[in-house]
């Protein structure tokens, strides 16, 4: 098991100096991933339901502050040196499929191949809009397509695609990621179109385990979940254990507990002890990495909650 953490992108804790920090510590802490959110702008007025909270709503909306996420990405690339950079996730129909594709690519040379791709389609309309992207209610069609293009333009010496959002040939495509084939593409999402999509492109499931739509935030209702993705790859005639397993639980705090509806105890709360067991439960389910949230009100508590992860839970999975 392998464990990461997200970078701020916005609010106070969004500048040069913490970002810094928070990635240097991690990676001296043994942190494997730093997780880097996306929005391009914030509208003013949003309708569209946030999915990952049973308001619906984007925290921290109304700050209207937010990083550019490759830009951001390619910082964190040179300041640091071993730990890999994750896109959590990437809105994939917002950019330009061959920019996006040449970006990525750059990063991974720069950082000697440390590049994991992180996928979505997206949630907020108003956003799609105000970038002038493809229309919101084609962005699975649009995801498809582009995650198809990446992997063409990565890893075909000769590439070309002719697509419904996506047209070229006789382009040279240089340098190659360094990583072979690839860099991994981790697929987001918990709703049947994600675990469709999965199979079909991915190299990894990254659900966030917090969607009131199709919650993951026990050890059962993940099983179920994994369950059918499992299925979907049988059916697809591909090989389950070759999807590799991630999983993002944004809302643990130490010693904070939640109950589910049914009364048990939420996934990723309670003691440092019940923590641990929960770590050991998905890793016996093959989950591989795990992401968290270690953003507190300000950088001393958030290196404070970050170190402490790594001193008083991580010890207790072993055992």
């Amino acid at each position: 098991m392998d464990y990461g953490f997200s970078i701020p992108t916005r609010g106070p804790l969004a500048t040069r100096e913490s970002i810094v920090a928070l990635a240097k510590r991690g990676e001296a802490l043994g942190f494997q991933y730093i997780a880097i959110p996306d929005h391009i702008v914030i509208p003013r007025a949003i309708a569209s339901p946030y999915p990952y909270n049973p308001e619906r709503k984007m925290v921290g909306a109304a700050d209207g502050d937010c990083l550019e996420q490759l830009v951001l990405m390619a910082y964190l690339a040179a300041a640091t040196t071993k730990i890999r950079l994750l896109t959590s996730v990437i809105v994939v129909p917002h950019r330009n499929p061959v920019h996006t594709a040449k970006a990525l690519a750059t990063i991974d040379v720069l950082s000697q191949g440390r590049v994991t791709v992180g996928c979505g389609a997206g949630w907020m309309d108003e956003e799609f809009k105000a970038i002038g992207v493809p229309p919101f209610a084609e962005r699975g069609k649009v995801t498809d397509e582009y995650l198809r293009v990446f992997k063409t333009l990565w890893t075909e010496d000769d590439p070309r695609f002719s697509g419904q959002y996506a047209n070229f040939q006789n382009i040279s495509f240089l340098p190659k990621p360094t990583q072979t084939p690839h860099p991994p593409l981790w697929i987001g999402g918990e709703s049947p179109a994600a675990l469709r999509r999965v199979v079909a492109l991915g190299d990894a499931w990254y659900p966030i385990g917090s969607n009131p739509q199709f919650p993951l935030d026990s050890v059962e209702r993940y099983a179920q979940a994994l369950a059918r993705l499992r299925q979907a790859a049988s059916d697809a005639k591909r090989d389950p254990a070759s999807i590799d397993l991630s999983y993002w639980a944004p809302w643990y705090r130490d010693g904070h507990v939640e109950t589910l509806p049914d009364g048990k105890r939420r996934l990723f709360t309670g003691s440092d002890a019940e923590v641990a067991q929960d770590v050991r439960a998905l890793g016996t389910l093959g989950v591989r990495h795990l992401l968290f949230s270690f953003v507190r009100r300000n950088l001393e508590d958030s290196l404070a909650a970050m170190g402490r992860f790594a001193e008083k839970v991580l010890p207790l999975v072993g055992k």
